[in-house]
């Protein structure tokens, strides 16, 4: 006959080695979780920083307020400050448009001066058309509300709609062009 071995296994754990403290658990899930978190978030940092589609809203996003604030200098002008003013039409533009307005800039204070006209401009609204950040050139869709007070009489107030085109300078963007946008229909 075999003999068998009677020895009780000892299957009690004596120490601390079996138990979990809940509090020391509770801790290191947490700083897994910030750990996951703050390799997230700077992911998407890094990924936001590099997107080019980020980069084109930028740009997008400073030729539009370049381009209102164009347009509305270039319809604003107070004969009171007129050579504010019409300073104020050279520093927003740039190209051909800049020229026309150095050389014509006698002519504009006299026929101010002699009017005695103040005309001031709202921007109601703004849309970028085009954005060639490559060539440097973006174009704009501006409506405005102009206010034109002559010294007698009411005050007159027109709502129109012009297109400009944007050139980036050394100075940001500068208006190059500027004329009144077609009316018309669209059914053909």
């Amino acid at each position: 006959m075999a003999r068998r071995r009677t020895t009780a296994v000892n299957t009690e754990t004596s120490g601390t080695t079996g138990k979990r403290n809940p509090i020391l658990l509770a801790a290191l899930a947490l700083v897994v979780c910030a750990a996951g978190a703050a390799g997230w978030g700077g992911w998407q940092r890094y990924e936001a920083s590099h997107d080019d589609a980020a980069s084109f809203a930028q740009a997008r996003d400073d030729a539009l307020a370049a381009g209102e604030q164009a347009v509305q200098n270039m319809n604003t002008l107070d004969h009171k400050a007129l050579e504010q003013g019409l300073d104020s039409w050279e520093q927003s533009t740039t190209g051909d448009l800049h020229r026309q307005l150095v050389d014509g800039r006698d002519n504009f204070a006299r026929q101010i001066a002699e009017t005695k006209t103040v005309s001031t401009a709202k921007v109601l609204s703004g849309a970028v058309t085009e954005l060639d950040q490559r060539a440097g050139r973006a174009g704009v869709m501006v409506a405005l509300r102009v206010t034109v007070t002559a010294p007698k009489g009411e005050p007159a107030v027109k709502e129109s709609r012009l297109l400009g085109t944007l050139t980036r300078t050394s100075g940001g963007w500068k208006l190059s062009a500027l004329g009144q946008a077609p009316v018309g229909s669209t059914a053909g």
